[in-house]
């Protein structure tokens, strides 16, 4: 009687136990949570995530772009373009006044008009990109660092499609921009765009890249933009 009493007592707990694998590996969710592994578990998820909040809300409270601008500034450059203008004037057509003020008449004749833009050092040995229509037309280019040095420059080169413009200086050893690969540029990037318009310093303004390989626009022969919402000010 007890040998069968005992066969059957084995029976059972082998059935539960099989019972007890098959919703363990099956339906996990179904068994309950012991508390000293549910506390075990909290304390190791807070003290893993204390770390990474403090660190998060450090990040957030000091970020900041000043590093980058920093970094960038001092290859940009303000640019003073001046050409030489003719103008008509009747009175100065008088015959008596060509005769007798020749001087007078060619110096009331020769204006200058100037021109202020941008541009940034691309290369340490003295080439800096701008825009054709900050020199179009120049017959003499000045160049005013972020140290405030001054230099002449000519032109290397010009596309008025893309409205750029290659120049050269005779400076060496200048502060160049760096580039990057334009496959690394991604939507939601941040841009900074810099310039120093007028020579009072240079200004910084935020965006982001907002869409790339811009097409079809019908501005030039060539498209493939990468489109910002950087606020561009008057002649950065």
């Amino acid at each position: 009687m007890l040998r069968r009493f005992w066969l059957l007592f084995a029976q059972a707990c082998t059935l539960c136990l099989a019972a007890l694998f098959v919703v363990a590996t099956l339906r996990p969710d179904l068994l309950p949570r012991w508390s000293s592994r549910g506390n075990n578990s909290v304390v190791v998820l807070q003290e893993a995530a204390a770390p990474a909040t403090a660190a998060m809300s450090q990040s957030s409270a000091s970020a900041s772009y000043a590093e980058a601008a920093r970094r960038a500034m001092p290859a940009v450059v303000n640019i003073y373009s001046s050409k030489a203008t003719r103008s008509r004037n009747p009175v100065l057509d008088d015959s008596l006044l060509q005769r007798y003020f020749p001087e007078l008449r060619e110096r009331a004749q020769n204006r200058r008009a100037t021109s202020l833009g941008s541009g940034v050092i691309v290369s340490p040995d003295g080439y800096i990109l701008t825009n054709q229509h900050v020199i179009d037309g120049a017959d003499e280019i000045e160049l005013v660092l972020a140290d405030g040095r001054e230099l002449r420059a000519r032109v290397r080169g010009t596309d008025p499609e893309t409205d750029l413009a290659v120049l050269k200086t005779d400076a060496e050893d200048l502060p160049a921009i760096r580039f990057a690969a334009a496959e690394s540029a991604q939507v939601g990037d941040v841009v900074l765009a810099i310039g120093n318009p007028f020579g009072f310093g240079n200004t910084v303004t935020m965006g982001i890249v907002s869409a790339l390989g811009r097409n079809h626009l019908g501005v030039n022969r060539f498209e493939d933009f990468i489109q910002t919402d950087a606020p561009i000010n008057p002649g950065n």
